[in-house]
């Protein structure tokens, strides 16, 4: 349980989960294109804790921009693994390729950021009636 505590906690807005989520997916992009070769799989393996990390570091009032913001930052971070032909009609090709043959993972990582933001709702909901009921008894 210590270790737990141990973990950093940050409390994100929601335009600063979308923010970290965009960047820390280009940094895994390059760094996938730099050491794996522009892998795909490695992309969508790495961007589902990701997507995980977001949900959980979101702050409570913005919890629904979670699932909103994940599947853009896994676009934005794309852009450096897709593969790109001439000129910006080839990238874009690339682009719109790498989306539709990694759906899966885009999917997946948005069912995770999806069922943590539910989870974390349900919880903060019941705490609340919990606490309005101690304060009205």
């Amino acid at each position: 349980m210590r270790a737990l505590r141990a973990m950093p906690n940050p409390r994100l807005t929601g335009l600063g989960s979308g923010l970290f989520c965009a960047a820390v997916m280009t940094l895994l992009g390059f760094l996938d294109e730099l050491l794996f070769g522009a892998s795909l799989t490695v992309y969508g393996v790495l961007f589902v804790p990701v997507s995980l990390l977001t949900a959980l570091w979101v702050r409570r009032g913005d919890l629904l921009t979670a699932p909103v913001v994940v599947p853009i930052a896994f676009a934005v971070g794309l852009v450096p693994v897709a593969e790109s032909g001439d000129g910006v009609g080839g990238r874009l090709m690339g682009l719109v390729t790498a989306l539709a043959t990694e759906a899966g993972w885009l999917y997946g990582g948005t069912l995770v950021a999806g069922s943590t933001v539910i989870v974390r709702r349900i919880r903060l909901v019941r705490r609340r009636a919990a606490a309005r009921n101690r304060s009205s008894t």
